[in-house]
């Protein structure tokens, strides 16, 4: 059994947590922001639509959850506080409802993809003497995954998640109830998803589209 290093935990803490706490600080707000242009101001009145960590934070899911991941020597996953909805403010629930849905995901991927082409400038452009060239580097790389992560994971249909409401918002009112009744099961499903090999053939994916992201932008800049 491995020694718990100190040093080694808040070192990666360091390069991780920035990307983490911006990843789950942009998708709460991305999910208000899109709520808002459909016509609900609930998210904003509550004080909801701004990357300001402290408005999303939930003690479990934005702390405990990811320092234990820090501390089993893994990528830092969780989640934030859920943004504030109500669907009765939309003209067109449907189609809003799916919208708001996806921009949390929709945000990682942004994410992602600017954590991609800021890691080429870095590698393409930066002197490697430069001070702060590793903290830079592991950081970027950091936010590619933790954003491919959370994009990947939130996109699963399978309620609570954001891909659950995107495939309710297709359904007529009785499925939509029958799909919503799975949420009960929710808890178990993401432990089963979790503590197996699942989630990894779900990420590769989104792993092979952030490196082609990287390669596009190395022959963009080189």
């Amino acid at each position: 059994m491995e020694t718990f290093n100190m040093q080694d935990f808040i070192l990666r803490l360091s390069i991780q947590l920035p990307g983490f706490i911006l990843a789950v600080s942009c998708h709460e707000a991305a999910h208000a922001y899109v709520a808002l242009k459909f016509g609900d101001d609930t998210a904003k009145r509550q004080g909801r639509l701004t990357l300001n960590p402290a408005a999303h934070y939930t003690p479990f899911g934005t702390i405990l959850f990811p320092l234990l991941g820090a501390v089993l020597g893994g990528t830092m996953f969780g989640w934030a506080r859920p943004v504030p909805v109500d669907a009765r403010r939309f003209k067109n629930i449907r189609k809003s409802i799916f919208w708001v849905s996806f921009a949390g995901p929709g945000a990682n991927i942004i994410l992602s993809i600017l954590s991609a082409f800021f890691y080429v400038i870095l590698v393409t452009k930066v002197s490697p003497t430069f001070y702060l060239y590793e903290p830079f580097l592991g950081m970027l790389k950091a936010s590619i995954t933790i954003n491919c992560i959370l994009a990947v994971f939130n996109l699963i249909p399978f309620p609570p998640l954001d891909g659950s409401k995107m495939v309710s918002s297709f359904l007529n009112y009785e499925n939509q109830r029958k799909f919503e009744d799975l949420q009960k099961y929710g808890f178990v499903f993401l432990l089963l998803l979790w503590f197996t090999n699942l989630f990894s053939y779900l990420l590769f994916p989104a792993i092979l589209i952030a490196n082609g992201f990287i390669r596009l932008f190395y022959v963009m800049l080189s």
